[in-house]
């Protein structure tokens, strides 16, 4: 199971931190991910983690502002998301394994221009 929190209203410019919680499995056995989607769009695959954190990745449109990571002892993924833009706006989600099979409910996040 996993539960994302920590989206909010945040002007242009500021940042937030998402958090993804995970109970019922080996978290450290999972690729993690971050996705997001607008109103009226594609979901968007957002960053990726590998299961030791070692590697990750991340869309062009984010790339060198939001940061993802792990913590495998705790079993929380959490998004690092700064110098936030109104086309940030989205519910994300985060999902586990490396065809994404089991999916948290979103958080919404909004950035004000």
């Amino acid at each position: 199971q996993l539960q994302a929190s920590g989206g909010g209203l945040v002007q242009a410019g500021g940042s937030l931190k998402l958090s993804c919680a995970a109970s019922g499995g080996t978290f450290s056995a999972y690729v993690m991910a971050w996705f997001r989607q607008a109103p009226g769009k594609e979901r968007e695959l957002v960053a990726r983690i590998s299961r030791s954190g070692g590697s990750t990745s991340y869309a062009d449109s984010v790339k060198g502002r939001f940061t993802i990571s792990r913590d495998n002892a705790q079993n929380i993924l959490t998004l690092q998301m700064s110098s936030l833009k109104p086309e940030d706006t989205a519910v994300y989600s985060c999902a586990a394994g490396l065809k994404f099979d089991y999916w948290g409910q979103g958080t919404q996040v909004t950035v004000s221009s």
